[in-house]
C-alpha cells in the first residue's frame, strides 16, 4: 500500500538464533515487526521477548537525552544536559586521567547487550578510539570463553556443526541447553529429525521446558558433564564401536585418552553424576549404535570451575565415534568460529603495551582505587549481571571513579553514572551480524529515526573523537565503510558477499556446503588432527560437583528476559511474577520450607530474596533461580549475582555462575 515499506533487520541480542526480522514502516513510522519468513533459520518466528521489541523501543522509561548526575552515586538522580556539555565534560575528564594516571586507568567495559559487529561486542565497538588513549583492553569473558577455549584445544576452533543439520541426526543429545527458552528455532530442526525417527535426550540438572519435550531426561549433578562423557565413551569402547579409521586418520593422543576412558566405568560415573548406572549404560549403548549423533551444548554448561574441560571432553565424543564424517553428526556449541570477518581495531594506534582487565573481576578491580579511574560502560549492565554484585556496586559507588554509561534504559548501572549518554536501539541504526547458532550473515537497516537525541555507538565515538581534537582518519569511518572492512578478510566463506548485497537481500548464507561436515577431512589444528585431552585432564571437579557443603545454585535463563534486557518491560515483568527458587521436596522438608514462602538465598558473598517453589524439577541438593532481574526491581534490592563468587573457570577465565553453594533462610514476618 502507498507509504508502506518492509525494512529488513536482525536481532542484536545475546542468543544463538540471531533472527532476521521484517519491520513494516508506514508513513515514516515503524508499526509492526515479525520474524522473516524467508530466512531458513528464523522461518517467520521471533521469541516471546523480541516480539515486544518495537513496544520496548517506545517505552516511557527510555533514555532520550544526555544526563549529568546531581545526586549521590546509586541514587539515579540526574539533570538533562546537551551533547556539547556531555562531550566537553567527558573530554576534560579523560584528558586529565590520561595525563595524571595514564591511559590504562580507563576501562572500556563492553558487554553482550548487542552482538553487532558495528555497534556491539563482536566488532569491539570503539576500540580504535580507546587505542588512541592507550586505554586498558577489556576481556569479555562473561559468556562463553571457557567453552570456546576447551573446544579450541580439541578441535582447533569453537566452530562445529551447522545446527540446521540436526534434522539429519538419529540421536540428539541436548546437553546443558534449553532451546525452547534460549534459542527455540533449533527445535524445528529437532522436530524434523524426530519425524524421521531420531531419539532426543536432555541432559540437564533441571527438568526444563525442553526436557519435558525430550524422549528422555537425565538429571545430571551440576559440574559433572565431563565425567558423563567419559562414561558414555566407556560403553562405546565396551561395544567396540569406536571408529578406528577416523581415529587413525584424524586424531592424536588416542591411546592415552583411551586409558583415561577406561578409568570411568558406568558404576563410577553414576556415583559422580547422580545418574543411575542403568541410564548411563543405556545412553552409552545408544550412542555406540546410532549414527549420526548430534550434540548441542551451549553456554550454561561451562559456567563452573571445570567448564572448559567439560566442553573439551564432550567435543572428543564425535572423534571417537567418527560422527564428524557424517552429515548430522558432531557437536554444536557456537558457529562464530566459522565467521571470518575482518576486524581492524588498529592496535597500531596504541602508544605502547597495555594491560587487559577481565570482565568478571570488575568488583575486585574497582576495589583498588589507583587501578581504574574511568569506567565507560556500554552494551552492559554490570550492576545487574556481573559476578559478586555487592562488590560491583561498592566499586561503582566510588566518588573518585568517573563513570560514563551509554544506555537505552535506567538500569542499576545507570544509577551510578556521572554522565549518561542515550544510545539508539536496533531499529534505529546500521549493523552487521553473524549468528553463533547458524551460518548466515545478516544486515540491519534502520527502520525508524532515533528518538530524542539518541546516537548510535559508532556515532558517539566519532563525535567524541572530533570533540577531543583527534585527527586519525580511521576514527571517522562511516558505518558502511566499517562494514566493507569487515567483509574484506578474503576468506572463501565471504566470497561474493558485499554490503550492497546484504542491504538488498537482508541476509546471506556464508559459503559453506549444505550439509556442512566441517571436520570430515581434518581439523584446523597445527597437526590437522583432533587433539584428545591429556591423561588425567579430561574431568575437572568443581564445587557444584561435590555432594556436600550446602545447596548448589543454578541460575538458568528465564523465558521472559534475555540476560537483563527486557527486565524492565511491564508486561514481561508481569509474566515473570516474583523471583522464585526451585527446591526439591526433600530439601524443602529438611529445612521446613513450604510453597510460596519467602527465603533469603545466602552465602558468604551476599543474599537475594526469592519465593520457594517446591518442585521435583530439580534434583536433591540443587536449587534453581532464573537470572536476569534488575536488582532495584527485585525484592531486597539484589538478584542472584549477589551470591556468585568472583572466580575463574579452568580455561579462558570463564565465569562460574553455576558453581556456587547457598543456604535458604526463611524470612521473618508474614
Amino acid at each position: 500500500m502507498p507509504g508502506e515499506l518492509r525494512v529488513l533487520g536482525a536481532c542484536p541480542l545475546d542468543c544463538p538464533d540471531t533472527c532476521s526480522w521484517v519491520v513494516t514502516v508506514r508513513d515514516g513510522q515503524a508499526v509492526s515487526m515479525r520474524g522473516n519468513p524467508d530466512h531458513p533459520y528464523t522461518r517467520g518466528a521471533l521469541c516471546v521477548k523480541v516480539n515486544r521489541y518495537l513496544e520496548h523501543s517506545r517505552a516511557a522509561d527510555r533514555i532520550l537525552y544526555p544526563m549529568r548526575r546531581v545526586g549521590p552515586k546509586g541514587s539515579g538522580r540526574f539533570e538533562r544536559i546537551s551533547w556539547d556539555e556531555a562531550l566537553e565534560e567527558i573530554s576534560v575528564r579523560l584528558r586529565g586521567i590520561v595525563e595524571e594516571h595514564g591511559g590504562q586507568a580507563i576501562w572500556p567495559y563492553l558487554g553482550t547487550g548487542s552482538l553487532g559487529y558495528l555497534q556491539g561486542c563482536e566488532g569491539v565497538a570503539g576500540r580504535r578510539f580507546w587505542n588512541m588513549l592507550g586505554a586498558s583492553r577489556h576481556w569479555l569473558n562473561i559468556c562463553s570463553t571457557a567453552g570456546n577455549s576447551g573446544l579450541t584445544l580439541t578441535n582447533g576452533t569453537p566452530g562445529g556443526m551447522d545446527p540446521e543439520n540436526f534434522a539429519q541426526a538419529k540421536l540428539i543429545l541436548l546437553w546443558g541447553t534449553n532451546p525452547l527458552t534460549s534459542g527455540h528455532h533449533l527445535w524445528k530442526f529437532i522436530q524434523d529429525a524426530r519425524a524421521d525417527g531420531a531419539h532426543v535426550v536432555a541432559i540437564d540438572p533441571i527438568r526444563t521446558r525442553t526436557a519435558d519435550q525430550a524422549d528422555e531426561h537425565l538429571a545430571i549433578r551440576p559440574g559433572t558433564d565431563a565425567a558423563l562423557a567419559l562414561g558414555l565413551l566407556n560403553v562405546v569402547l565396551a561395544e567396540g564401536a569406536q571408529d578406528e579409521e577416523f581415529l587413525t586418520a584424524h586424531t592424536e593422543g588416542w591411546e592415552s585418552f583411551r586409558e583415561e576412558i577406561l578409568e570411568y566405568p558406568v558404576e563410577r560415573v553414576a556415583e559422580i553424576t547422580g545418574i543411575p548406572a542403568e541410564a548411563v549404560h543405556r545412553l552409552g549403548t545408544r550412542l555406540a549404535r546410532t549414527r549420526p549423533t548430534a550434540i548441542r551444548a551451549t553456554m550454561g554448561i561451562q559456567r563452573h570451575a571445570g567448564g572448559g574441560t567439560a566442553l573439551r571432553t564432550i567435543a572428543a565424543i564425535p572423534g571417537v565415534t567418527g560422527d564428524w564424517r557424517h552429515p548430522g553428526g558432531g557437536v554444536a556449541y557456537s558457529t562464530s568460529g566459522h565467521a571470518h570477518l575482518s576486524i581492524d581495531t588498529r592496535d597500531d594506534l596504541l602508544p605502547g603495551p597495555v594491560r587487559t582487565l577481565t570482565m568478571t573481576r570488575l568488583g575486585s578491580e574497582l576495589a583498588k582505587p589507583d587501578s581504574v579511574k574511568c569506567l565507560w560502560v556500554y552494551a552492559a549492565n554490570p550492576a545487574g549481571s556481573t559476578s559478586d554484585g555487592n562488590a560491583v556496586r561498592a566499586g561503582l559507588a566510588r566518588e573518585d571513579l568517573f563513570t560514563v554509561v551509554v544506555e537505552q534504559f535506567p538500569t542499576d548501572t545507570v544509577d551510578y553514572a556521572d554522565i549518561v549518554l542515550p544510545v539508539t536501539m536496533q531499529t534505529e541504526h546500521f549493523d552487521l551480524h553473524a549468528g553463533y547458532g547458524h551460518l548466515y550473515l545478516l544486515w540491519n537497516e534502520p527502520a525508524a529515526s532515533p528518538p530524542g537525541e539518541c546516537l548510535s555507538t559508532t556515532e558517539t565515538f566519532r563525535r567524541l573523537a572530533a570533540h577531543m581534537g583527534m585527527t586519525e582518519p580511521s576514527l571517522f569511518d562511516s558505518d558502511l565503510e566499517l562494514a566493507e572492512d569487515l567483509l574484506s578478510s578474503g576468506h572463501p566463506s565471504l566470497e561474493g558477499i558485499t554490503v550492497d548485497r546484504l542491504r538488498k537481500e537482508g541476509w546471506v548464507r556464508m559459503n559453506y556446503p549444505e550439509p556442512f561436515t566441517p571436520f570430515a577431512e581434518g581439523f584446523p589444528t597445527r597437526s590437522g588432527r583432533m587433539r584428545f585431552p591429556p591423561r588425567g585432564k579430561a574431568y575437572v571437579p568443581s564445587r557444584s560437583s561435590q555432594t556436600d557443603g550446602g545447596l548448589v545454585l543454578i541460575t538458568p535463563a528465564p523465558h521472559t528476559f534475555l540476560n537483563t534486557t527486557f527486565a524492565n518491560n511491564p508486561e514481561l515483568l508481569r509474566r515473570a511474577k516474583d523471583p522464585v527458587v526451585l527446591v526439591h521436596p526433600a530439601d524443602a522438608a529438611a529445612r521446613g520450607l513450604s510453597d510460596g514462602q519467602r527465603v533469603r538465598v545466602r552465602n558468604a558473598f551476599g543474599e537475594f530474596l526469592a519465593d520457594v517453589e517446591v518442585s521435583d524439577r530439580v534434583a536433591p541438593g540443587v536449587v534453581a533461580s532464573p537470572k536476569g532481574r534488575w536488582p532495584k526491581l527485585s525484592p531486597g534490592g539484589a538478584n542472584a549475582n549477589a551470591v556468585v563468587e568472583e572466580r575463574d573457570a579452568d580455561l579462558g577465565r570463564g565465569a562460574v555462575y553455576h558453581d556456587n553453594r547457598v543456604e535458604l533462610i526463611p524470612c521473618a514476618g508474614p
